[in-house]
């Protein structure tokens, strides 16, 4: 983290719970994405949440958001939450950096649908891992919003299934799990960082990359990505984070405007994301990529090929017990739609 951001979050330290300003508290909240609601899952949940506790407290609350990594990356937000720097973060992949057991919700084709996870989410398995969350974290899970549905791109040839994956040097965030599930498809898995990986798919360092359709379509991967796969390999999830001490501190009544600006938070934070991929998807189309839709079969081909290798990989990191638990949510969910 670099100083600029040191200071800020000393300046905010302070004043995490409460301000000198008209309102009787202050909230801060940061993410990495942009603040343009219309176009940004984060911006859009975190503008709304501001509105509504400042709305709903008539003033009382002021909610001060500090978007687009302005204080550092989400493992830094994430530390930021952790040591009350910062009331609030909301952040994707990191939190599992400090709650193992949230990985299990990007086991490889877990979720056949958007609507399955958010029903899985916000029913007795979300509840139950925000609970575990907190304990582990001393971070209280407001809600669970969307990063969408991650899928693949390559400037070789399509790919329909496993086999196509053959050979083929795709870059993987520099998280285990998805190495293990990019090489259990055949592929060559390489981690590198957010920052480098225009620059490594344009010379060629690696030939493909994985990601949703929004950020496909946002970061012009059409340019140089001619083939997309939309096989939808793993749900993508937001946690709308709290300190507990700060959370604790509020009044019942604040605790409660809180909560409900949460629950719509993530509601539209998911509502944002589904537009933008839709969008995103004939935009992509429309810039010439060549987008392959797997059959059932094809896709039962991806989800036995990958699963299996990232869930005996997740057994040496989380209690096997998450995982069945997952997997079940999932099934009963899927089974009542």
């Amino acid at each position: 983290m670099n100083l600029t951001k040191k200071l800020t979050l000393g300046l905010l330290a302070a004043g995490a719970v409460s301000s000198v300003s008209a309102a009787d508290l202050t909230l801060t909240i940061g993410h990495v994405d942009p603040q343009e609601w219309t176009t940004s899952k984060k911006g859009a949940a975190t503008e709304v949440f501001k509105n509504l506790v400042e709305a709903e407290s008539a003033g009382r609350i002021e909610v001060n958001i500090y978007p687009s990594s302005q204080l550092g990356g989400e493992t830094d937000l994430v530390q930021s939450a952790q040591e009350g720097t910062l009331s609030m973060a909301m952040v994707s992949g990191a939190f599992a950096k400090v709650c193992k057991e949230a990985s299990v919700l990007e086991i490889p084709y877990l979720f056949p649908s958007a609507p399955v996870a958010w029903e899985v989410l916000d029913g007795e398995f979300g509840k139950a891992l925000s609970e575990h969350c907190l304990k582990e974290s001393g971070l209280r899970t407001l809600a669970y919003g969307e990063t969408g549905f991650r899928n693949f791109t390559n400037s070789k040839r399509p790919v329909a299934e496993p086999k196509d994956m053959s050979g083929l040097k795709i870059r993987v965030q520099t998280l285990p799990l998805y190495v293990e599930m990019v090489k259990a498809m055949g592929a060559e898995p390489t981690p590198i960082a957010w920052p480098e990986v225009p620059s490594a798919l344009t010379t060629g360092v690696v030939d493909g990359q994985e990601n949703p359709v929004s950020v496909i379509e946002a970061n012009k991967f059409y340019e140089f990505q001619k083939y997309l796969t939309l096989d939808g390999h793993v749900y993508g999830t937001d946690f709308l984070l709290m300190n507990e001490d700060v959370y604790q501190s509020l009044s019942d009544e604040d605790r409660a405007i809180i909560d409900r600006a949460a629950k719509v938070a993530g509601t539209l934070g998911r509502a944002i994301q589904q537009f933008n991929s839709a969008k995103g998807l004939k935009s992509l189309a429309e810039n010439g990529m060549q987008i392959t839709t797997p059959t059932p079969e094809q896709m039962a081909k991806f989800r036995d090929a990958a699963q299996p290798a990232v869930i005996n990989w997740l057994k040496g990191e989380v209690e096997p017990e998450w995982i069945e638990r997952a997997q079940m949510s999932v099934k009963v969910v899927s089974n009542s739609q």
